[in-house]
């Protein structure tokens, strides 16, 4: 493969990442899905179906991820969620955090991106504030705290932290076979609880949850497969394209809303070239811009008062920050974290869990103060 052709190729990964996300933006635009609404339907009304919804998704590209591993598509290991060392204070306290903030700031980040296409001026608030803060999490001030405090604690996992690694390094059996054998009795798991219920079994329900889990493997498979090149005409080495990390990414919306603010303020530098968590941040708000105009439910939003900013931008914050540290958000580790089977991931996913109940119970003592 010559230059030209490497750059055709990344262009085409570009376009497909860009095309993924848009489905996903429609689709939860559409299905309304969100993490912080399927928690809050189960502390305030005791509902279950939207977190069926999620788990629905989840159990899709779980299956989907280790299917295309088995098949040899995909390589597990090269994600950040295979690393050997779990650090697991960071990914709870991180996880504590961004769960907090997603419930301050009326929403996580991929809900943020949609309520933009939905015209929510308060959303692009908060895609400001917690890009800057994603941003001074990754490289700045506080990249420093974070890697000489909750960073250092961790325990290592032979193989790997994504449990079909590190139950096929312990043993002895076939990586994939394990990875395809564990995903289809959890995967399966999980849709069998999600479909047990009459209230779930709706075209929008499904439509969110299989639709997104289908959407998060076809992220895995344009970064994993098409964007892979085994040998690089420059470097000779492989190479996945268009990525931040360098490895296989699927969706997450924390570190990419910074990545995109850096790359409109350094538009017109020449290294500042666009990834495909650039181009998922675009594509999830024109993909819920569609869909909002489709069902007419397009409208102009702006915070209801002073309190109302304060708390969106506090909830922002902690979101970019928690969502850093615990090395995703519940799309980044909720999604495509668990899909690996990662123990990091499961970590995270707990700790927003906790911190979105902790968030409801600071705003049921706000309202009960007022």
């Amino acid at each position: 493969m010559d230059i030209a052709a490497l750059q055709q190729q990344n262009t085409l990964v570009l376009w497909a990442a860009f095309a993924a996300a848009a489905v996903f933006g429609f689709i939860a635009q559409r299905t309304h899905f969100c993490t912080m609404g399927a928690v809050s339907d189960i502390v305030n009304m005791g509902s279950w179906t939207r977190m069926r919804m999620w788990a629905a998704a989840v159990a899709v590209a779980m299956i989907g991820f280790h299917g295309m591993a088995w098949l040899g598509w995909i390589d597990p290991a090269q994600t950040i969620y295979a690393t050997g060392r779990v650090i697991w204070l960071s990914a709870l306290l991180g996880g504590v955090l961004f769960g907090i903030g997603m419930v301050l700031a009326s929403g996580c980040g991929s809900k943020t991106l949609v309520r933009i296409g939905g015209g929510s001026l308060k959303a692009l608030t908060v895609f400001f504030v917690m890009g800057f803060a994603a941003y001074a999490t990754l490289s700045g001030v506080l990249a420093v705290l974070r890697v000489n405090t909750v960073d250092t604690v961790a325990f290592a996992m032979p193989g790997g932290a994504a449990l079909p690694a590190w139950l096929a390094h312990v043993s002895g059996l076939n990586a994939g076979s394990t990875g395809l054998g564990l995903s289809l009795l959890v995967g399966g798991a999980l849709l069998v609880w999600a479909l047990s219920s009459r209230d779930f079994r709706t075209p929008g329900n499904l439509l969110g949850g299989i639709g997104l889990g289908l959407a998060v493997t076809a992220m895995w498979w344009i970064s994993g497969r098409l964007g892979f090149v085994a040998e690089h005409p420059e470097t000779l080495e492989s190479v996945y394209l268009a990525t931040d990390t360098g490895r296989m990414e699927s969706f997450s919306f924390t570190a990419p809303m910074a990545y995109t603010q850096d790359w409109l303020i350094r538009f017109s530098d020449a290294s500042n070239l666009l990834t495909t968590g650039v181009v998922a941040v675009a594509g999830v708000v024109l993909g819920s811009f569609v869909q909002s105009l489709l069902d007419k439910s397009f409208h102009w939003e702006g915070f209801r008062s002073t309190q109302d900013t304060a708390l969106h931008l506090a909830g922002a914050a902690l979101m970019g920050v928690g969502g850093v540290t615990a090395l995703g958000c519940t799309v980044g580790q909720g999604l495509s974290g668990l899909s690996t089977l990662s123990l990091t991931s499961v970590i995270a996913v707990l700790g927003i869990v906790l911190g979105a109940v902790l968030g409801f119970r600071f705003q049921m003592w706000l309202l009960e103060r007022g």
